[in-house]
């Protein structure tokens, strides 16, 4: 059985359907119910690093969020003992940035918290993007996560 105590040496892998060199977070750090606590580290080989910036830039932002999100699903799935589902990014609401980039040698915390969610896999996150505790990054994120991710494509494309 998993035991969510050890997250933080756990690899990130295990727990979101993405795959090198898509993984953008770096650790887990800590899950409590209904959020999770992820953290990015930012080095000159992080996707989307841009050398001209000397950091990534903040749209990538969306996307910690996004993969926070993900990170907290596959968290509560393997405490259930089920598979990963892969989940869909619909759009966000109250996005904030209030930063340019992220920046080389740094590491970002970000933390989600589950709003509302129906049972047909809706739902909303409040997610912050903290530096040295300061939110350098916000949003409302909306996601869906079908039950099958294959009958769920199929039908969209008929």
């Amino acid at each position: 059985m998993f035991d969510p105590t050890t997250l933080a040496s756990c690899d990130v892998a295990e727990f979101i359907p993405h795959r090198q060199p898509m993984i953008l977070i770096s650790q887990l750090l800590e899950h409590n119910h209904d959020s999770l606590l992820t953290q990015t580290n930012i080095s000159a080989t992080s996707p989307y690093f841009d050398s001209r910036l000397n950091g990534v830039p903040n749209y990538v932002g969306i996307e910690y969020m996004a993969q926070s999100i993900a990170a907290l699903a596959g968290v509560e799935a393997r405490l259930r003992d089920d598979i990963i589902r892969v989940g869909f990014l619909l759009g966000s609401r109250k996005l904030k940035m209030h930063i340019n980039q992220f920046d080389l040698g740094q590491s970002y915390q970000t933390k989600v918290t589950r709003l509302y969610q129906e049972e047909s896999g809706l739902a909303v996150f409040d997610c912050q993007i903290l530096h040295n505790q300061k939110v350098v990054a916000e949003a409302n994120v909306n996601v869906f996560q079908p039950q099958d991710t294959q009958a769920y494509i199929a039908d969209a494309t008929q």
